[in-house]
């Protein structure tokens, strides 16, 4: 019996450790989802990286376990799927001042524009983006106001990332009110990002939190004088709730206090986890031989990570401080280090002159921009067509802007193919020029094809499949409609432009306004594409 019950234990902890499988059908905010099996193979590895046994994996769960209750109360005031609490995990793993390299902050990683449309209070006093309370609810009704335009919460999902207008634009209507869809390899990467993070944690998260969060709602008070009330240790209240960047809550209105309570955790809101056992994994000698590694790219010094490396440490080798050392590198804090990776010392180039570059298998623009040391928004500025995720292997990237490649209308050239060979650069790059069309999505070339061949090929048709990337020619440009746009009663900035398929600083720009205010009345110009 003893030696039953001893196998009985030794299995169910195996069970623990193995992680989630993702399955063929699934639910998510009252629709049925279909997953076909060359996007559960997508899927399943972010599932094993994200639900990798380990302190990050641990204290994600302890995050989820105190801020879901949080967030499940104000989503269900706010009639919206409890489904979507997974995002915030995928957003900002639950840290308060999570910032991206693109300047979002807080929870919900909101925009500061974005932030005060949907009713954030952003200053020099208070970060509303980083109380738990005032972000979950934006993020509610941010993704609400979404959904008026396809009431498909799928598609909600995917203009958390894009914006409505970018979704019309490449999606169109064709999905709209439906509530059951088919995710494919195609399917844009941000919506299969969520399901690997609902699939690692949902079944994870259960049992009570070690940390409690009790809200205080108040106005016109010192932090400090709030924590001798309570009473709760300073320090305490004011590392939960950051949001008040000088330690006292406004009396403009009425504000969530976090008050902790129960087991503070060392950790708890940082991304970058001190992992006691990362200098121990490997032996010295093996990390040491990579760790010292040192390269030229791109007339720039770049250093090469180990096994087991963290921010930290790279950046302590690189010589450079580590908020530097993440602005160079075009990373977020709690970017996950890529063993064998280069990492730069000093700012990435606006370009390589070495021209374009043929993507591989498992390429991404952010491994680009490293092994060829161009920064990545400007890699994104070149590649418009480009998705950020997995590029399809073969794909086109361009390294500069100068000279581009064209086919003449109407002209039949003769036939060609790309160079196959050991390089990975497709072409030194000649007085001609290419141009790329601004679409969503890249399509991989193929080497034994010619390009009229290629521009002729037929393409998939599947759920949220971008459209594919075409050789176009020098027909003249279209001018931009201009329509004249009468402000209602209702109307906000952020409404008129998600109307219109325009982004705020666009319809800011059209009408010279440098404030967000606008009265009933007032006349706007939008430009249509």
């Amino acid at each position: 019996m003893r030696f039953f019950a001893a196998v009985l234990i030794c299995g169910v902890a195996a069970s623990y450790a193995q992680t989630p499988e993702v399955p063929h059908k699934m639910h998510f905010a009252g629709m049925s989802l279909t997953i076909r099996d060359d996007a559960r193979r997508e899927i399943q590895l972010d599932v094993d990286a994200l639900a990798r046994p380990g302190r990050y994996f641990d204290m994600k769960i302890e995050r989820a376990k105190t801020y879901f209750p949080i967030i499940e109360k104000i989503f269900t005031e706010e009639n919206l799927p409890l489904d979507f609490k997974y995002l915030c995990l995928q957003e900002s793993a639950l840290v308060p001042d999570a910032v991206s390299v693109s300047n979002a902050v807080g929870f919900w990683q909101f925009k500061d524009v974005t932030a005060k449309e949907m009713g954030m209070r952003v200053d020099d006093e208070v970060d509303e983006r980083m109380n738990i309370v005032s972000a979950s609810r934006g993020a509610a009704r941010y993704l609400k106001q979404n959904n008026t335009y396809f009431n498909n919460w799928i598609l909600a999902l995917q203009a958390y990332q894009m914006g409505a207008g970018g979704v019309r634009r490449t999606v169109g209507d064709k999905y709209n009110g439906d509530n059951h869809m088919l995710i494919t390899s195609d399917t844009y990467w941000y919506i299969k990002k969520y399901l690997a993070h609902k699939i690692a944690f949902e079944k994870a998260i259960q049992g009570e939190p070690k940390l409690r969060l009790n809200l205080y709602e108040t106005s016109g008070k010192r932090l400090t004088l709030l924590a001798g009330e309570l009473p709760v240790d300073e320090a305490l209240l004011q590392e939960y709730n950051k949001w008040a960047k000088r330690g006292l809550v406004p009396d403009d209105k009425r504000y969530a206090v976090a008050i902790p309570a129960g087991t503070v955790l060392a950790d708890f809101n940082n991304l970058v986890i001190n992992s006691p056992k990362a200098s121990k994994a490997v032996p010295v000698a093996k990390a040491n031989i990579v760790s010292n590694q040192r390269q030229r790219i791109n007339e720039l010094e770049a250093i090469v990570a180990g096994q087991d490396e963290t921010l930290i440490s790279l950046a302590s080798r690189a010589g450079i401080d580590i908020s530097r050392f993440i602005r160079v590198n075009d990373i977020a804090i709690d970017h996950e280090v890529r063993v064998g990776e280069v990492y730069f010392t000093e700012k990435k180039k606006k370009k390589n002159a070495r021209g374009l570059y043929k993507s591989k298998m498992g390429d991404d623009l952010w491994g680009v921009s490293q092994q060829f040391g161009v920064r990545l928004k400007n890699l994104k500025k070149l590649n418009p067509d480009i998705n950020e995720g997995l590029i399809p292997a073969g794909t086109l990237v361009r390294l500069d802007s100068k000279n581009r490649i064209t086919i003449e209308k109407n002209v039949s050239p003769a036939p060609e193919t790309l160079p196959v060979g050991d390089s990975d650069l497709v072409a030194e790059l000649s007085n001609e020029s290419f141009t790329w069309s601004a679409q969503a999505q890249s399509t991989p070339l193929v080497a034994s094809k010619t390009i009229e061949e290629r521009k002729n090929s037929p393409t998939k048709d599947s759920l949220l499949n971008q459209p594919q990337n075409n050789i176009v020619t020098n027909a003249p440009e279209t001018q931009p409609q201009a329509i004249e746009y009468i402000v209602k009663n209702s109307d906000t900035l952020y409404s008129i432009a998600r109307q219109h398929g325009a982004t705020i600083k666009e319809l800011m720009d059209w009408n010279k306004k440098t404030t967000l205010s606008i009265s009933v009345g007032e006349k706007l110009k939008i430009l249509k594409r």
